[in-house]
């Protein structure tokens, strides 16, 4: 799981919870705790994705493009963070004479596979109303 994740998810959180469903990546990265910079990378992913748009000049911001009992963590996740269970080296060696070396990768391959899919299945019922909803609740 990779941390733009977190930002995605607290970013669309912040744009359901706003009045207006605006903000700049300055008052964004302010509510995170991190820089406006990188704000802006996570948003244009968002942007692409279809979860923002932006709107120019002094009024200017980000702006939530959808509704947010519509968007899952799942659409957030597979935007964002998609593969990242996975890690990026696996022990083994497929050309190993011993069974357990040999088969190693191709073994925790399958395992992350299907936990990345869980892990989805569960993203996909939890929508950002819904963490909106937990956020009040506290």
């Amino acid at each position: 799981m990779n941390s733009e994740f977190t930002i995605a998810v607290h970013s669309l959180v912040l744009l359901a919870y706003l009045p207006e469903r605006m903000a700049s990546s300055e008052t964004i990265a302010e509510n995170v705790q991190t820089n406006p910079a990188r704000i802006r990378k996570v948003m244009s992913v968002l942007r692409k994705s279809g979860f923002v748009e932006t709107r120019e000049g002094v009024r200017g911001g980000y702006r939530l493009a959808v509704e947010p009992g519509e968007v899952t963590l799942g659409d957030i996740y597979r935007a964002m963070a998609q593969g990242s269970l996975m890690p990026g080296w696996c022990s083994g060696d497929p050309e190993m004479d011993c069974i357990v070396g040999s088969n190693m990768r191709t073994v925790m391959n399958g395992i992350f596979c299907t936990a990345e899919k869980r892990l989805e299945d569960y993203f996909d019922s939890i929508t950002i109303q819904a963490v909106l909803g937990q956020i009040r609740a506290c």
